[in-house]
């Protein structure tokens, strides 16, 4: 591992205003006016779901108007009576593939799927803390892809309409960025809640395997997936990851960061596909790198030793695609390509123990890296974001191209099941965001919440807003 020391100057972004009154407020100031009387859960529900009726975004699969306004009635009574919790009354949203009781899970795709029985745990915990779950976002197909297309149509970027927000997570990251809801949960199996927090000028965490819980299913994507918050704000990301987990990550966002040391890293993992790291890119991500050299950490130049590591994850990749091609009512409604990444995920599952039984191998491989730094920092994605019908009319493996070369960085650490940060690093010149990566190893979430919480106070990329709602 070959380190050179980088040096840099301030960063610069952009910011954006918004009118006075328009968006909803952050989650930590929604609970805070909720919980003090300035505020009630019905007026907060009742704001959030005409935000999302009236909007171009399409940001939701379906939206749960009078279910929630009936739970929101119910939530005021509970402050009123002195009752305090969380998230109590406080608007969220879910990403469409999790069960939320009385309602179809359908993961983009399309037929009549039968309502969930119940709710999934992590429903559950969301509901235990008070809040009120006002729909279920868009998602493309098996949440294949990172970009929100497909059978429910596009989801549109709140910063410029032509242009994705991101996926798979992408409607609920753009009903966060147009400020329809305060926070939203995504899931990440490859990159699927950082890419659109970086695409939408948010804050994403993909959480440590195992600590936000996947129950009923012992695992997603064989391990892979897991879910986690996107939000405006670090303070908002940790209060959600709080819910999510039965944790107190909201500590750290105020714990002081010692000195550290950085690994820059420009080079993704090999994927078989040429990567080029868009110009503007670049620039971001180095700014970043010069304010995190302000405040007081090294940073070097380093690449983690990826070596083969998509070879433990493309079994369990596509063999999670097939899994969910057995749920669906009429597999032949599927997008052509799907049909064939379930075809190859049959076939590549029968490599699943050995696909396993590297893990430690890859873990070890990777891992030397923290011998010498405490976090890597990577562009979340290769370009920015990519405008929508993109992979339109492609063929299997020109689509694969496609999304690859875009988003190459975030996978790996799905594999290695570490947690990684997506964080705002500014604007192009056409005023569409990017976003940096922070990873850690295993359990390191309040060190990049902590680390992040501190670049946020230098940036202060929360008082940008998009144009769009």
């Amino acid at each position: 591992m070959v380190a050179r020391t980088f040096r840099g100057l301030r960063t610069r972004g952009t910011v954006r205003s918004y009118e006075q009154g328009g968006p909803m407020a952050g989650l930590e100031e929604s609970a805070r006016s909720l919980a003090e009387g300035s505020a009630t859960s019905f007026d907060l529900v009742t704001k959030a779901l005409d935000a999302a009726a009236a909007s171009d975004l399409n940001a939701f699969r379906l939206l749960r108007a009078a279910d929630a306004l009936v739970e929101a009635k119910a939530a005021d009574e509970r402050l009123a009576a002195g009752e305090r919790l969380p998230l109590l009354g406080v608007p969220i949203a879910i990403k469409d593939d999790v069960d939320l009781a009385g309602e179809p899970t359908a993961f983009g795709c399309a037929g009549e799927f039968a309502p969930a029985a119940a709710d999934c745990e992590l429903v559950r915990r969301i509901r235990a803390a008070g809040a009120v779950v006002v729909g279920k976002t868009n998602t493309p197909e098996f949440g294949q892809w990172p970009i929100t297309e497909g059978t429910f149509g596009a989801t549109r970027n709140p910063w410029h309409g032509d242009y994705s927000p991101g996926g798979s997570s992408g409607g609920s990251a753009a009903a966060v960025a147009a400020g329809i809801v305060p926070a939203a949960v995504g899931s990440d199996g490859a990159g699927s809640i950082r890419i659109p927090a970086a695409w939408t000028n948010l804050v994403g965490i993909k959480p440590t395997r195992g600590l936000v819980p996947t129950a009923p299913d012992p695992e997603l994507f064989h391990g892979l997936t897991t879910s986690g918050p996107l939000a405006r704000t670090v303070g908002d990301a940790a209060l959600l990851l709080d819910v999510l987990t039965g944790g107190d990550y909201s500590a750290a966002v105020a714990e002081p960061v010692r000195p550290l040391r950085i690994a820059l890293s420009m080079t993704p993992a090999f994927t078989g596909f040429r990567v080029r790291v868009d110009p503007a890119v670049r620039t971001a991500v180095h700014q970043v790198a010069r304010t995190l050299v302000r405040l007081g950490h090294e940073v070097a130049v380093a690449d983690p030793a990826y070596g083969l590591i998509g070879l433990n994850f493309l079994p369990r990749s596509f063999g999670g695609i097939h899994d969910w091609t057995r749920r669906v009512p009429d597999t032949t409604l599927l997008d052509p390509r799907t049909q064939g990444n379930g075809r190859v995920g049959r076939l590549l599952g029968r490599g699943m123990p050995v696909s396993r039984s590297t893990l430690g191998w890859f873990t070890r491989r990777v891992g030397a890296i923290f011998t010498a730094f405490d976090v890597v920092l990577t562009p979340t994605t290769a370009t920015p974001p990519l405008p929508v019908g993109s992979i339109d009319g492609l063929a299997g493996w020109r689509t694969d191209r496609r999304v690859v070369t875009a988003c190459p960085f975030a996978w790996p650490w799905n594999v290695l099941g570490w947690p990684g940060m997506s964080v705002p690093a500014g604007f192009t010149a056409d005023g569409l965001p990017v976003g940096a990566q922070l990873l850690g190893p295993a359990d390191s979430e309040p060190l990049l919440i902590s680390l992040a919480a501190q670049l946020e106070a230098a940036s202060d990329w929360a008082a940008a807003w998009p144009p769009i709602r």
